[in-house]
């Protein structure tokens, strides 16, 4: 509360002085520059604070042999990504693009339940004036139809795929072998992959499924992200607010086209840098987004010289990237991710038949593996919730949909495992 009322209240003297004469002699600019670098610093220090301040200290004491204790703070719910949103409308101040809201609809804005957790990152531009709308206050059972096929499918995403591949590989990673197998390796590594995509896209579109019974359109954040060409395609279809967010506070505050020290590239690994030290309080997310910077740069540098794969082509290696980071980001160290990487290559385990995945063996491990490569053909081949959402009309076929889902979905959900994005 305290965060939402002392932005609130700075997005407000910015409003204000955008229509006013310079006071003491300080021109209004600088009064601009001012107010806005206080805001951002208050929001950086207290989310630093609450999620980097372990980070620090252990870095603190390899880097000065001390023995300063970890403070293990508990992480306030949803602050990565209200956070964001707070900034997000602290800059649009600056930038003369917000008017004055009600305190109840800023409120409203942060709070929405829906998407607080775990996103998507919705900006104020887009919510703000639904919650004003009088037509969006009344009752659309259109809406709430909508809202609750969407409900059903993110809900199934979640508990009946990426539940059940997320045990398994987690199982994995959290004791990685010293010389896992070729097959062990790619085999979580890729199923780790698949059940990201379901959990966190299972996440978007429960919340844009209740967002919808509200009458409330809130932006998907997912695009068949596995069918991507490239980094930059693929940035342009995974977690699609989080990068609308860092491309047009980060990397717009950055890139001035025509400056060579302020150019695409610099621009684009400022902003991976940024997200990966968002996403977690550790070197390996630290790599991992300059990494992805590194791709993206590579498919930019490709795109400029028109340099273009065939389509399967394209696809194949970049999943193939994908995959590699996502063992970097679940990864506990550096060592972990380097023993998975040479089981990678460990094209010697295949010559010696070790080509068995203890994880299958059980009848459990059996079908969470059938559960695996359906869940893979589904990225590749079958539509996404956008598009299903494009074609969805409230009958009877959709109703017996979404009660499937759901009821499948109830049976399993003694199971449930907490969302991988919590953590952060």
């Amino acid at each position: 509360m305290g965060s939402i009322f002392g932005n609130y209240i700075l997005g407000i003297i910015l409003s204000a002085v955008n229509a006013e004469k310079p006071v003491g002699g300080v021109s209004l600019f600088d009064q601009k520059k001012l107010t806005l670098a206080i805001g951002i610093a208050a929001n950086v220090i207290l989310l630093g604070y609450y999620k980097y301040t372990d980070f620090f200290i252990s870095n603190i004491n390899l880097i000065a042999h001390t023995g300063i204790s970890l403070r293990h703070i508990i992480l306030p719910i949803g602050i990565s990504f209200f956070t964001f949103q707070l900034i997000a409308f602290l800059v649009d101040s600056y930038r003369g693009l917000t008017r004055s809201y009600s305190i109840l609809d800023y409120l409203l804005f942060i709070t929405f339940f829906p998407q607080l957790i775990v996103g998507p990152i919705v900006h104020h531009g887009e919510i703000v004036p639904q919650f004003e709308d009088e037509n969006k206050a009344k009752l659309d059972w259109g809406a709430v139809a909508a809202g609750l096929f969407l409900f059903s499918i993110g809900c199934a995403k979640k508990i009946l795929l990426a539940d059940p591949m997320t045990a398994s590989a987690s199982a994995f990673f959290a004791s990685v072998p010293s010389h896992p197998g070729f097959i062990e390796s790619w085999w979580y590594s890729v199923e780790y992959t698949v059940s990201y995509y379901f959990d966190l896209s299972g996440y978007a579109d429960m919340a844009i499924g209740l967002g919808k019974m509200f009458n409330i359109s809130i932006p998907h954040n997912f695009n068949s992200p596995y069918k991507a060409r490239n980094f930059q395609d693929y940035w342009q279809r995974w977690h699609i607010t989080l990068s609308r967010f860092l491309g047009d506070y980060i990397f717009r505050s950055i890139y001035r086209k025509g400056d060579k020290y302020r150019n695409y590239y610099i621009a684009t690994m400022a902003t991976f840098f940024v997200s990966g030290f968002w996403h977690g309080a550790g070197w390996t997310f630290i790599v991992w987004g300059l990494v992805n910077g590194l791709f993206v740069c590579a498919a930019g540098w490709m795109k400029k010289r028109h340099i273009r794969f065939p389509f399967f082509i394209a696809v194949f290696l970049t999943m193939l990237g994908v995959v590699a980071l996502r063992v970097l980001f679940v990864s506990g160290s550096f060592a972990d991710a380097l023993s998975v990487y040479q089981g990678m290559i460990n094209l010697e385990s295949l010559f010696n038949n070790d080509i068995a995945i203890p994880g299958t063996i059980t009848l459990t491990g059996k079908l969470t593996a059938v559960i695996f490569i359906f869940g893979l053909l589904l990225c590749w081949l079958a539509l996404n919730s956008v598009r299903m959402a494009v074609f969805f009309k409230a009958r009877w076929p959709y109703l017996l949909f979404s009660i499937l889902l759901m009821g499948l979905s109830l049976f399993r959900m003694n199971n449930g495992m907490a969302f991988l994005y919590f953590q952060f």
